[in-house]
């Protein structure tokens, strides 16, 4: 039933593993795709795993720094999985604790693990205690309850309803008569209460009484004439402005900046007259690899003095067992000491503290959960240092995840791989996707401008032929991509060319005709503008999967918001599903990357970016940070952890 069952340790020395009869192909790419999909990125937070047509069930002993994984069919229900791997964890352990325990001698003790009787008397075990049970046989009539009864017993009396409802009111006028005594006795009791009170304080004069209404009187009265009495404030005289309506003719404002200078001014660069004037755009070079996201954090200090006031906190705890409480996010939490095995139940009041924090940093709610999960699973069974509390611990390995997940599995180098596509005579294509409203014509304008400081010539294709506007918006920026790197400077060709054929076409054929036009003018990149679609247009959906197909891009980018929380997983779910489901390849092509807008508008709530990586798998490779074209950035997964982590 089980095709292999392997224990290793997290440096990758197998101890023990088992391979059923019949089973031919080995364990080792399975359990290597489980080591870099899931342990190494972090996942851990669900304990099974697919791959082809295997599924993956695996258990993490972190005393001993040991993986348990068991194989089987996927088409296969094994209930007693969950259960064997639990078994075989707690015996093999159990019985080979003083071998484990050396330091560095696992790789001695390959061959040295004999295992193979208890493991064989595990699965009969588990195998036999699974196997159902034969349903109990339903009972007959004759022996059913109701048989036993006579017809007299079923007959309803109009006496026995009678007797019935005058139980009923005799149990009732008890009960009040209860009830009236109960008040009765109440209100005795506040009686004389109130009569000892007065009898114990003398009570006011007719003269006093008179003298306080009085002085009552008075207070409302002068109340009320000073509210009477104050003036309103004086408002300034509001001055109606003119209206200046766009095509009402001549005005008394001279509108025509065309012809002033470069300060913040706009200058006709030779275009036609019936192209409008572009701005001279004063914006800084972008030449080399871009720079990373910078975020100003205290958070190192803050690290420094947390460190200390814990120590003090440890060791205050050791001498007295008292606990002293102080601020921060996990102030409260700071009370479990270390030196200990740390257990689900210890960490538990402290993860939810992490979930909520990482849900208010934006972070999706499912992301968060399965975080936490994650690091819960890889801590249970660890032991602590002496002077090392549980949050400062927990909280360290959930930085640990966060820069690991957001570290990319495979670099993107563009400038490397537009090197290469040219030595090849062949222009590289990156495709643009998104919703709708988050930048891609934008963002699209800035990576032109990075590519065109760094040499190259860029092909716009505009291939979002459903949105009014769209290819003049692209137009737009290239001329102003040209006006900042003039033909002059390139031997009279311009930088950037656009390549449209209007509304309504269909966007894989102009893509299609975009690339052959980029081939044949020897154009180095060519960026396809798409449509914004949402994710649960299917027709809209159906053709950015047919555009992505058709052309083969060697980039596809998804253009994402760094506002957005729970939307992000749909969004990225929908569309790689959309790409996979309307794709004519086995392989479909999924989503390779991620551009990140917006990010300038967050402040630190940078959780976002958690929940994009963490469901694609794919870096992010663009971050934009404003609304010049030099605003473009690359991430910096320790900023970015720095700033979510920030209480």
């Amino acid at each position: 039933m089980l095709d292999f069952f392997a224990i290793f340790s997290k440096g990758g020395i197998v101890l023990w593993c088992f391979q059923g009869a019949g089973v031919s192909e080995s364990f080792a790419g399975p359990v290597n795709a489980l080591i870099r999909s899931v342990i190494l990125q972090e996942r851990t937070g669900n304990s099974s795993f697919t791959h082809n047509a295997l599924s993956l069930k695996y258990k993490l002993d972190n005393e001993f720094e040991l993986v348990f994984v068991v194989g089987f069919q996927k088409i296969l229900t094994l209930t007693y999985v969950d259960k064997f791997i639990d078994d075989v964890q707690l015996h093999f352990r159990d019985r080979y604790k003083n071998e484990l325990g050396q330091k560095g001698a696992l790789k001695f003790l390959v061959n040295h693990f004999e295992f193979e009787d208890d493991f064989s008397r595990l699965l009969r075990e588990a195998e036999g205690g699974s196997i159902a049970r034969p349903q109990k046989p339903m009972r007959t009539y004759n022996e059913s309850q109701k048989s036993q009864k006579t017809v007299k017993s079923m007959i309803e009396t109009k006496g026995g309803d009678k007797g019935k409802e005058q139980t009923g009111k005799k149990n009732k006028q008890a009960k009040k008569a209860e009830a009236g005594g109960g008040e009765q006795a109440k209100s005795n009791s506040q009686s004389i209460s109130k009569k000892a009170v007065e009898n114990g304080n003398q009570s006011p004069s007719q003269e006093e009484i008179i003298q306080r209404r009085e002085v009552f009187i008075r207070r409302q009265t002068t109340g009320r004439a000073e509210k009477t009495n104050k003036s309103p404030k004086p408002q300034k005289p509001k001055k109606k402005e003119n209206r200046v309506w766009e095509m009402g003719g001549t005005s008394s404002k001279d509108l025509d900046y065309s012809e002033t200078n470069s300060n913040g001014s706009y200058s006709s660069q030779g275009q036609d007259n019936e192209a409008p004037a572009e701005p001279q755009i004063q914006v800084d070079s972008m030449k080399g690899d871009l720079r990373d996201v910078d975020y100003d954090s205290s958070e190192e200090v803050d690290e420094e003095e947390e460190e200390v006031e814990e120590r003090v906190v440890a060791a205050n705890i050791n001498r007295k067992g008292g606990r002293k409480g102080f601020g921060g996010m996990f102030g409260m939490l700071k009370g479990l000491v270390g030196s200990k095995t740390l257990t689900q139940q210890d960490m538990e009041p402290i993860l939810e503290k992490m979930k909520d924090h990482l849900i208010a940093k934006n972070v999706a709610a499912d992301i968060a959960s399965q975080l936490c999960d994650s690091v819960a699973k890889k801590l249970e069974g660890k032991v602590m240092g002496t002077f090392t509390t549980v949050a400062s611990t927990v909280k360290q390995a959930l930085q640990e995840s966060l820069v690991q997940i957001l570290q990319p599995k495979r670099r993107v180098d563009i400038l490397r791989d537009v090197l290469e596509a040219r030595a090849q005579r062949k222009p590289f294509v990156i495709t643009f996707c998104g919703v709708n409203g988050v930048g891609k014509s934008t963002n699209l304008a800035k990576i032109s401008y990075w590519l065109i400081e760094n040499g190259f010539t860029v092909l716009i294709a505009a291939c979002d032929t459903f949105r009014a506007g769209a290819v003049e918006q692209l137009r737009t920026h290239q001329r102003r991509l040209n006006s900042l790197h003039p033909p002059e400077q390139h031997g009279g060709h311009p930088v950037v060319q656009l390549f449209e054929k209007g509304y309504g076409k269909d966007a894989a054929g102009i893509a299609m005709e975009a690339i052959a036009y980029a081939r044949n003018q020897c154009f180095d990149v060519v960026l396809v503008d798409t449509a914004g679609r949402m994710q649960d247009n299917a027709p809209l959906m159906t053709a950015l999967a047919k555009l992505i197909a058709v052309n083969t891009p060697d980039l596809v980018l998804f253009v994402g918001e760094a506002l957005v929380g729970n939307e992000a997983v749909d969004q990225l779910v929908k569309f790689n599903q959309a790409l996979a489901d309307h794709s004519m390849s086995d392989h479909p092509r999924l989503i390779d990357g991620i551009v990140l807008t917006k990010f300038d508008t967050i402040d630190d709530k940078v959780g976002a970016a958690i929940s994009m990586t963490y469901i694609t798998g794919q870096p992010i490779v663009f971050v934009g940070t404003g609304q010049t074209y030099s605003d473009l950035r690359s991430l910096n997964a320790r900023a970015v952890v720095n700033a979510l982590m920030k209480a």
